[in-house]
Protein backbone atom coordinates (compact mmCIF):
# COMPACT_ATOMS: atom_id res chain seq x y z
CA UNK A 1 0.00 0.00 0.00
CA UNK A 2 1.32 3.40 -1.06
CA UNK A 3 1.37 6.14 1.61
CA UNK A 4 -1.25 8.42 2.39
CA UNK A 5 -0.81 11.72 1.39
CA UNK A 6 -2.44 14.98 3.98
CA UNK A 7 -5.08 15.17 1.41
CA UNK A 8 -6.05 11.58 1.23
CA UNK A 9 -5.92 12.04 5.01
CA UNK A 10 -8.29 14.79 4.96
CA UNK A 11 -10.85 12.85 2.72
CA UNK A 12 -10.86 10.14 5.73
CA UNK A 13 -12.04 11.97 8.58
CA UNK A 14 -14.68 13.85 9.74
CA UNK A 15 -12.86 15.84 11.69
CA UNK A 16 -10.51 18.87 10.59
CA UNK A 17 -7.04 18.13 9.38
CA UNK A 18 -4.68 20.94 10.87
CA UNK A 19 -0.74 21.38 9.34
CA UNK A 20 2.01 24.05 9.77
CA UNK A 21 0.31 26.01 6.72
CA UNK A 22 -2.95 26.65 8.42
CA UNK A 23 -3.85 29.64 10.75
CA UNK A 24 -4.80 27.25 13.12
CA UNK A 25 -2.51 25.59 13.63
CA UNK A 26 -0.18 27.31 16.65
CA UNK A 27 -3.66 26.64 18.37
CA UNK A 28 -4.37 23.43 17.53
CA UNK A 29 -0.89 22.43 18.49
CA UNK A 30 -1.12 23.95 22.29
CA UNK A 31 -1.29 21.42 25.23
CA UNK A 32 -2.00 21.93 28.83
CA UNK A 33 1.59 22.76 30.12
CA UNK A 34 2.88 26.20 28.44
CA UNK A 35 6.33 24.48 28.93
CA UNK A 36 6.26 21.74 26.34
CA UNK A 37 6.53 23.81 22.79
CA UNK A 38 6.68 20.82 19.77
CA UNK A 39 5.99 21.15 16.34
CA UNK A 40 4.05 18.42 14.81
CA UNK A 41 3.23 17.60 11.17
CA UNK A 42 -0.35 17.37 11.44
CA UNK A 43 -2.65 17.87 14.35
CA UNK A 44 -6.02 15.55 13.57
CA UNK A 45 -9.02 16.75 15.34
CA UNK A 46 -10.74 13.28 15.93
CA UNK A 47 -14.78 13.36 15.78
CA UNK A 48 -15.31 9.27 16.50
CA UNK A 49 -13.02 6.12 16.18
CA UNK A 50 -12.69 5.95 12.63
CA UNK A 51 -11.01 9.22 12.57
CA UNK A 52 -8.69 7.96 14.92
CA UNK A 53 -8.24 4.80 13.06
CA UNK A 54 -7.64 6.39 9.39
CA UNK A 55 -5.00 8.95 11.99
CA UNK A 56 -3.17 5.78 13.27
CA UNK A 57 -2.82 4.38 9.35
CA UNK A 58 -1.24 7.62 8.63
CA UNK A 59 1.05 7.84 10.69
CA UNK A 60 2.42 3.80 10.21
CA UNK A 61 2.41 4.09 6.88
CA UNK A 62 4.34 7.23 6.99
CA UNK A 63 6.75 6.14 9.51
CA UNK A 64 5.89 9.08 11.74
CA UNK A 65 5.50 9.01 15.50
CA UNK A 66 2.16 8.74 17.23
CA UNK A 67 0.82 11.10 19.73
CA UNK A 68 -2.66 10.29 21.36
CA UNK A 69 -3.95 13.93 23.10
CA UNK A 70 -7.00 12.86 25.23
CA UNK A 71 -8.46 15.79 28.16
CA UNK A 72 -5.24 17.80 27.41
CA UNK A 73 -4.10 17.95 30.83
CA UNK A 74 -0.73 16.09 30.55
CA UNK A 75 1.96 17.69 32.34
CA UNK A 76 4.40 15.77 30.11
CA UNK A 77 3.23 17.12 27.46
CA UNK A 78 2.54 13.16 26.02
CA UNK A 79 -0.11 14.79 23.65
CA UNK A 80 2.01 16.08 21.32
CA UNK A 81 5.41 15.38 19.50
CA UNK A 82 7.92 16.97 16.97
CA UNK A 83 7.35 16.20 13.58
CA UNK A 84 4.97 13.43 13.73
CA UNK A 85 0.80 13.20 13.71
CA UNK A 86 -1.07 14.41 16.74
CA UNK A 87 -4.76 12.22 17.19
CA UNK A 88 -6.46 14.79 18.86
CA UNK A 89 -9.64 13.09 20.76
CA UNK A 90 -10.20 16.57 22.72
CA UNK A 91 -13.74 16.85 21.10
CA UNK A 92 -14.95 13.27 21.94
CA UNK A 93 -15.96 14.13 25.10
CA UNK A 94 -19.32 11.86 25.20
CA UNK A 95 -20.62 10.15 28.35
CA UNK A 96 -23.52 7.77 28.66
CA UNK A 97 -25.04 6.70 31.99
CA UNK A 98 -26.68 3.59 32.50
CA UNK A 99 -27.93 4.20 35.38
CA UNK A 100 -29.89 0.64 35.97
CA UNK A 101 -26.87 -1.00 34.91
CA UNK A 102 -24.78 1.08 36.90
CA UNK A 103 -21.87 1.90 34.20
CA UNK A 104 -20.69 4.78 32.53
CA UNK A 105 -19.03 4.87 29.09
CA UNK A 106 -17.01 7.98 28.67
CA UNK A 107 -15.09 9.18 25.14
CA UNK A 108 -11.54 8.99 24.88
CA UNK A 109 -10.98 13.04 25.47
CA UNK A 110 -13.85 13.47 27.86
CA UNK A 111 -12.71 15.09 31.24
CA UNK A 112 -13.42 13.87 34.65
CA UNK A 113 -15.48 16.98 34.91
CA UNK A 114 -18.03 15.80 31.93
CA UNK A 115 -17.57 12.42 33.46
CA UNK A 116 -18.78 13.68 36.54
CA UNK A 117 -21.56 15.84 35.63
CA UNK A 118 -23.17 12.87 33.65
CA UNK A 119 -23.07 10.49 36.71
CA UNK A 120 -23.94 12.78 39.55
CA UNK A 121 -27.34 13.14 37.76
CA UNK A 122 -27.92 9.72 38.87
CA UNK A 123 -26.12 9.46 42.46
CA UNK A 124 -23.40 7.40 41.01
CA UNK A 125 -19.27 7.81 40.82
CA UNK A 126 -16.04 6.17 40.10
CA UNK A 127 -12.68 7.12 41.19
CA UNK A 128 -11.97 10.29 39.20
CA UNK A 129 -9.04 12.09 40.05
CA UNK A 130 -8.66 15.30 42.25
CA UNK A 131 -9.01 17.99 39.03
CA UNK A 132 -12.08 18.23 36.90
CA UNK A 133 -9.79 19.21 33.84
CA UNK A 134 -8.01 15.71 33.78
CA UNK A 135 -8.96 13.47 31.09
CA UNK A 136 -10.22 10.45 31.81
CA UNK A 137 -7.98 8.52 29.75
CA UNK A 138 -4.77 9.98 30.75
CA UNK A 139 -5.70 8.94 34.15
CA UNK A 140 -7.37 5.68 33.86
CA UNK A 141 -4.12 4.65 31.67
CA UNK A 142 -1.48 5.83 34.31
CA UNK A 143 -3.53 4.12 37.69
CA UNK A 144 -6.28 7.14 38.23
CA UNK A 145 -6.23 8.13 42.09
CA UNK A 146 -9.13 10.35 43.58
CA UNK A 147 -11.05 11.24 46.59
CA UNK A 148 -12.75 7.65 46.00
CA UNK A 149 -9.95 5.46 45.80
CA UNK A 150 -10.01 3.99 49.19
CA UNK A 151 -13.13 3.05 49.25
CA UNK A 152 -13.59 2.05 45.39
CA UNK A 153 -10.22 1.13 44.17
CA UNK A 154 -8.14 3.34 41.51
CA UNK A 155 -9.68 4.36 38.30
CA UNK A 156 -8.63 1.60 36.30
CA UNK A 157 -9.85 -0.93 38.78
CA UNK A 158 -13.41 0.39 37.83
CA UNK A 159 -12.88 -0.41 34.52
CA UNK A 160 -15.22 -2.51 32.44
CA UNK A 161 -13.79 -2.68 29.35
CA UNK A 162 -12.06 -0.14 26.21
CA UNK A 163 -12.52 0.24 22.35
CA UNK A 164 -8.94 0.41 21.56
CA UNK A 165 -7.54 1.36 18.42
CA UNK A 166 -4.88 -0.91 18.04
CA UNK A 167 -1.11 0.11 15.67
CA UNK A 168 -2.53 -2.00 12.79
CA UNK A 169 -5.45 0.51 12.55
CA UNK A 170 -8.00 -1.97 13.78
CA UNK A 171 -10.42 -1.09 16.69
CA UNK A 172 -11.12 -4.01 19.22
CA UNK A 173 -12.59 -4.56 22.56
CA UNK A 174 -10.38 -5.22 25.20
CA UNK A 175 -12.11 -7.01 28.69
CA UNK A 176 -11.79 -9.17 30.97
CA UNK A 177 -13.79 -11.67 28.38
CA UNK A 178 -11.63 -10.19 24.71
CA UNK A 179 -8.27 -9.24 24.50
CA UNK A 180 -7.25 -9.76 27.99
CA UNK A 181 -3.91 -9.04 27.76
CA UNK A 182 -4.65 -5.56 26.28
CA UNK A 183 -7.14 -5.58 28.76
CA UNK A 184 -4.93 -6.06 31.74
CA UNK A 185 -2.11 -3.84 30.01
CA UNK A 186 -4.16 -0.71 30.13
CA UNK A 187 -4.92 -0.73 33.26
CA UNK A 188 -2.14 1.55 35.01
CA UNK A 189 0.30 0.40 32.09
CA UNK A 190 0.43 3.89 30.19
CA UNK A 191 -0.72 4.82 27.03
CA UNK A 192 1.38 2.81 24.39
CA UNK A 193 -0.75 0.36 23.81
CA UNK A 194 -3.43 1.99 21.56
CA UNK A 195 -5.53 4.21 21.55
CA UNK A 196 -8.59 4.16 23.42
CA UNK A 197 -11.41 5.70 21.96
CA UNK A 198 -14.10 4.68 24.88
CA UNK A 199 -13.65 3.38 28.46
CA UNK A 200 -16.68 1.88 30.35
CA UNK A 201 -16.41 1.68 33.78
CA UNK A 202 -18.05 0.43 36.86
CA UNK A 203 -20.25 3.37 39.51
CA UNK A 204 -20.98 3.14 42.84
CA UNK A 205 -23.44 4.66 44.41
CA UNK A 206 -21.61 8.47 45.57
CA UNK A 207 -24.18 11.73 45.45
CA UNK A 208 -23.24 14.44 48.13
CA UNK A 209 -20.15 14.15 50.08
CA UNK A 210 -18.35 16.19 52.92
CA UNK A 211 -15.58 17.87 52.71
CA UNK A 212 -13.41 20.29 51.22
CA UNK A 213 -9.53 22.74 51.91
CA UNK A 214 -8.04 22.94 55.05
CA UNK A 215 -5.05 25.36 55.37
CA UNK A 216 -2.46 25.22 58.03
CA UNK A 217 0.63 27.00 58.18
CA UNK A 218 3.41 25.83 56.82
CA UNK A 219 5.51 25.59 59.75
CA UNK A 220 3.32 23.08 60.73
CA UNK A 221 3.86 21.06 57.55
CA UNK A 222 5.54 17.98 59.02
CA UNK A 223 3.04 17.52 62.37
CA UNK A 224 0.10 17.64 59.44
CA UNK A 225 1.63 14.91 57.18
CA UNK A 226 2.94 12.52 60.01
CA UNK A 227 -0.42 13.35 61.53
CA UNK A 228 -2.13 12.30 58.10
CA UNK A 229 -0.18 9.73 57.69
CA UNK A 230 -1.21 8.25 61.04
CA UNK A 231 -4.79 8.78 61.10
CA UNK A 232 -5.34 7.62 57.54
CA UNK A 233 -4.16 3.96 58.10
CA UNK A 234 -7.04 3.32 60.46
CA UNK A 235 -9.52 5.49 59.16
CA UNK A 236 -12.93 4.55 57.44
CA UNK A 237 -12.97 3.74 53.87
CA UNK A 238 -15.29 6.58 53.02
CA UNK A 239 -12.77 9.10 54.33
CA UNK A 240 -10.45 10.22 51.24
CA UNK A 241 -8.23 13.17 50.37
CA UNK A 242 -4.77 14.03 50.26
CA UNK A 243 -1.99 16.45 51.84
CA UNK A 244 -0.13 19.07 50.03
CA UNK A 245 1.31 22.60 49.27
CA UNK A 246 -1.00 25.31 48.05
CA UNK A 247 0.09 29.11 47.33
CA UNK A 248 -3.09 30.54 48.43
CA UNK A 249 -5.38 31.64 45.28
CA UNK A 250 -7.54 34.89 46.35
CA UNK A 251 -10.27 33.20 47.75
CA UNK A 252 -13.00 34.31 49.88
CA UNK A 253 -12.92 32.15 52.70
CA UNK A 254 -8.62 32.74 53.19
CA UNK A 255 -7.56 35.89 54.55
CA UNK A 256 -6.71 38.75 52.43
CA UNK A 257 -3.66 39.36 54.06
CA UNK A 258 -2.65 35.78 53.22
CA UNK A 259 -3.57 36.05 49.40
CA UNK A 260 -0.01 34.24 47.82
CA UNK A 261 1.25 32.76 51.28
CA UNK A 262 2.36 29.43 50.67
CA UNK A 263 0.12 26.84 53.05
CA UNK A 264 0.02 23.50 54.13
CA UNK A 265 -3.19 22.13 52.91
CA UNK A 266 -5.40 18.92 53.36
CA UNK A 267 -8.55 18.56 50.80
CA UNK A 268 -10.69 15.58 52.64
CA UNK A 269 -13.59 13.56 51.23
CA UNK A 270 -15.89 12.06 52.92
CA UNK A 271 -18.53 9.79 50.89
CA UNK A 272 -20.46 8.33 53.74
CA UNK A 273 -23.51 9.28 55.55
CA UNK A 274 -23.58 12.88 55.59
CA UNK A 275 -24.14 13.14 59.15
CA UNK A 276 -21.20 11.70 60.26
CA UNK A 277 -19.17 13.81 58.02
CA UNK A 278 -18.35 16.20 60.28
CA UNK A 279 -16.91 13.87 62.70
CA UNK A 280 -15.15 11.70 60.24
CA UNK A 281 -13.36 15.25 58.43
CA UNK A 282 -13.32 17.27 61.54
CA UNK A 283 -10.33 14.86 62.88
CA UNK A 284 -8.10 16.71 60.38
CA UNK A 285 -8.14 20.18 62.42
CA UNK A 286 -6.89 18.29 65.59
CA UNK A 287 -3.64 18.40 63.42
CA UNK A 288 -2.48 21.76 64.24
CA UNK A 289 -4.41 25.07 63.92
CA UNK A 290 -6.27 25.63 60.80
CA UNK A 291 -5.57 29.21 59.01
CA UNK A 292 -9.18 29.00 56.53
CA UNK A 293 -10.74 26.01 55.59
CA UNK A 294 -14.07 25.47 53.15
CA UNK A 295 -15.70 22.54 54.46
CA UNK A 296 -19.39 20.91 54.63
CA UNK A 297 -21.62 18.90 52.54
CA UNK A 298 -21.42 19.55 48.92
CA UNK A 299 -22.25 17.72 45.27
CA UNK A 300 -19.26 15.35 44.64
CA UNK A 301 -18.78 17.34 41.10
CA UNK A 302 -18.33 19.95 43.36
CA UNK A 303 -15.13 18.83 44.90
CA UNK A 304 -13.63 17.55 42.18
Amino acid sequence: MGKLSIDQLRERVRGAVVTPDDESYDEARKVHNAMIDRRPAAVVHCANAGDVMATVDFARENGLDLAVRGGGHSVPGFGTCDGGVVADLSGMRGVRVDAAGRTARAEGGATWGDFNAATYAFGLAATGGIISTTGVGGLTLGGGIGYLARGLGLSCDNLVSADVVTADGRLVVASEEENADLFWALRGGGGNFGAVTSFEFRLSPVKDIYGGPMLFELADAPTVLRSFADHIADAPEELGGFPAFQIAPPLPFIPEDRHGDTFALIVACWSGPLDEGERAVGAFRDFAPVVAEHVGPMPYPALN
